[in-house]
């Protein structure tokens, strides 16, 4: 069981790292340019735009969606039983949580230097959660997934300013 969770976090770490290398400069550039502050006011210019970021892609229906990840796959029952999830959260938060590099860069492209760290939560309602220096505002975004792997999963994003470092914890096997 170890063995198969081990190979699950490696493929899933080198995946991201993967999504991480890829070369968007030229939509970030051109995402860039749309979506400069030109304001005076501080308090404007720390504030996440979300319109800036909207994908433009429409939530899909969860009822009718195809995963990429079959729901009896061994991926999906350890992540499950790793997380104390049911196999349905398990394989939507695989999903979301592969993709979820399209919707972070996005946010770094705006937050910059005031990004601290960030986590994704591994329950029910999985959310990426940014924490950054406390001089931006907090809110949340509801952000739909545009990527083909994904395309339609909605990623709950909130910025957090309370300048926290993710904290990493063990797991005991109890």
């Amino acid at each position: 069981m170890s063995k198969r969770l081990t190979n699950i976090v490696i493929i899933a770490a080198a995946s991201m790292w993967a999504l991480t290398g890829c070369d968007n400069s030229t939509d970030t550039a051109n995402k860039n340019s749309d979506a400069a502050v030109t304001t005076a006011d501080a308090a404007a210019a720390n504030t996440v735009d979300w319109s800036a970021m909207a994908s433009g892609e429409q939530a899909a229906d969860l009822a009718n969606y195809q995963y990429p990840f079959a729901l009896d796959s061994q991926n999906v029952r350890d992540y499950a039983e790793y997380f104390k999830v049911d196999n349905a959260t398990a394989q939507h938060n695989l999903t979301v949580s592969m993709a979820s590099n399209e919707a972070l860069s996005k946010a770094l492209d705006q937050l910059s230097e005031s990004y601290v760290s960030h986590q994704l939560t591994d329950d029910k309602d999985m959310t990426l959660i940014i924490h950054t220096t406390p001089d931006v505002a907090a809110s949340s975004y509801n952000y739909v997934l545009a990527g083909d792997f994904a395309k339609g999963l909605v990623l709950p994003i909130e910025i957090k300013p309370d300048g926290k470092k993710g904290e990493v914890k063990g797991h005991a096997n109890n």
